[in-house]
């Protein structure tokens, strides 16, 4: 459904007819859903401001870097008067979530990273659009992918494509929010859709989940506490307040997203791109820990996971060692890592030390727990079968 916009001009008709073959190409690209918008988001540059300013964004300097550029589209295209954007549903088949949570010896991976790097994907995608569109009329464009100072869960919302969950994720009745988002930007004077009702109501299922309350309030994210970012974004040592919070996600973090009521309805992807590669699904944390580099950059090829670096995936899995039940294995595999010769980085070996730590208490733990038994069991005897005692 689209609205009347006062920027249509003479040939308003053929630009309502561009845009339904637009949603029809977008269709036949793989998109789940195409909506316009116009690039007017003054009314987020409050709330971004004020974001910034608490220092929610963190070591993310690039969100700050813009200023409110973010909120404006037209400045990153000059001349820009639409933004269509996309949507494209990501949930694999077999997804496996609680029985990856509740295996603490394996690694969690946010599911959208298990498959191939999805702004390879859309960006593809989105170009391909904007040729069919230039068949059509002049067009001066430019594709976004989570890749550039652009607020793309406003326009999405702005576009139609859903509305903003307290988690701050975009929600949609038919698809949840396991998709991705793309933006392609123009200089034509397309119609506008209506955005569409938020429907979260009084639920505040995903605040309460968060293992780090990294949800502050409704719809703000304080990004310093989101495991998302601490095994992602950021580049230095996790703080120690957080790391046992991790538990075994090494890679994104997906809890507010599973306990939202809306993904119950979410549909599977039919990409083949976004089913998950056998080398980091289904995992367990010492083989992943064992890869040397070069085995890291090969089997990350083509993945998001690869854009970390093999420093912060070593120190992320030695977090979720530490974190994981006492193991012989896993303890072999820290004080391996600590005996080898080569020179090792330091951000890694100050979690392989604390993880060790951790490691160690669980094993004095499960010890004291034996003796106090075997204890229990004697003064049984004792009491109980004298003769035999």
């Amino acid at each position: 459904m689209f609205c009347e916009d006062e920027s249509s001009q003479s040939s308003e008709t053929n630009y309502h007819q561009l845009a339904e073959k637009i949603k029809l190409w977008g269709a036949e690209l793989g998109f789940q859903q195409v909506g316009i918008c116009d690039v007017n988001l003054s009314e987020h540059e409050n709330y971004l401001q004020h974001w910034l300013d608490a220092g929610y964004h963190g070591e993310m300097d690039y969100m700050a870097n813009h200023g409110m550029k973010r909120a404006r589209p037209d400045e990153l295209l000059p001349g820009t008067l639409r933004v269509i954007s996309v949507r494209m549903d990501y949930l694999p088949e077999n997804a496996a979530f609680a029985k990856n949570l509740k295996d603490k010896k394996s690694a969690y991976i946010s599911r959208y990273a298990l498959g191939r790097d999805y702004h390879k994907v859309l960006r593809s995608r989105l170009k391909k659009l904007a040729q069919k569109i230039e068949t059509q009329t002049q067009l001066a464009y430019r594709p976004f992918v989570d890749s550039a100072p652009v607020m793309e869960r406003q326009l999405a919302t702005k576009a139609g494509l859903g509305w903003t969950g307290k988690h701050s994720l975009l929600l949609n009745q038919d698809a949840g929010s396991w998709f991705f988002l793309g933006e392609l930007l123009v200089d034509i004077p397309l119609p506008v859709d209506k955005p569409v009702q938020e429907q979260c109501g009084a639920c505040v299922a995903c605040i309460k989940i968060c293992p780090t309350q990294a949800i502050v309030k409704p719809y703000v994210v304080d990004a310093r506490r989101c495991i998302s970012y601490l095994t992602i974004e950021l580049k230095d040592s996790i703080p120690v307040e957080f790391r046992e919070l991790i538990g075994n996600r090494i890679y994104g973090c997906d809890d507010c997203q599973l306990v939202c009521p809306w993904n119950r309805y979410a549909g599977l992807t039919d990409e083949d791109d976004f089913s998950p590669r056998t080398q980091v699904t289904d995992q367990q944390l010492i083989s992943l820990f064992n890869w040397d580099e070069p085995t890291f950059l090969k089997n990350t090829e083509g993945s998001p996971i690869r854009r970390i670096g093999f420093a912060r995936w070593q120190r992320n899995i030695a977090v979720a060692m530490g974190n994981a039940p006492f193991d012989e294995d896993i303890k072999n595999c820290l004080l391996s890592y600590q005996c080898q010769s080569q020179e090792k980085d330091e951000m890694v070996d100050e979690h392989v030390i604390w993880a060790l730590t951790r490691q160690n208490e669980k094993e004095c733990a499960e010890q004291q727990k034996d003796r106090r038994l075997t204890v229990r069991l004697i003064n049984t005897i004792e009491k109980g079968l004298p003769r035999d005692a």
